[in-house]
């Protein structure tokens, strides 16, 4: 299963980053090792960064996210979409 970090930064010694739906990057992960690191193109702009990111990540095959949190939009969307949630802080590596 893929999963995805949202980050603060590029490599696993980034922060996790606290915000889901705004997070600068998600770093994707299988069988604990970081695959691929996407620029969250919902990072800046209007309303509706969390549903744009859940879509974007179950298109990616993603099967949960980590994050500090999540609003309730992105919750009930994720939801929706079958992937899971789970909430974690520190760094990137950490949460592998």
């Amino acid at each position: 299963m893929k999963i995805a970090i949202a980050s603060d930064g590029k490599g696993e010694e980034s922060a996790v980053s606290e915000q889901a739906g705004r997070a600068p990057y998600f770093q994707i992960a299988e069988a604990g090792k970081i695959v691929e690191v996407l620029s969250n193109p919902f990072a800046l702009g209007g309303g509706g960064a969390g549903l744009a990111v859940a879509r974007m990540m179950h298109q990616k095959g993603v099967g949960e996210i980590i994050a500090g949190q999540i609003g309730p939009n992105m919750q009930d969307a994720l939801d929706e979409l079958g992937v899971r949630f789970r909430k974690a802080q520190g760094k990137v590596r950490d949460s592998l």
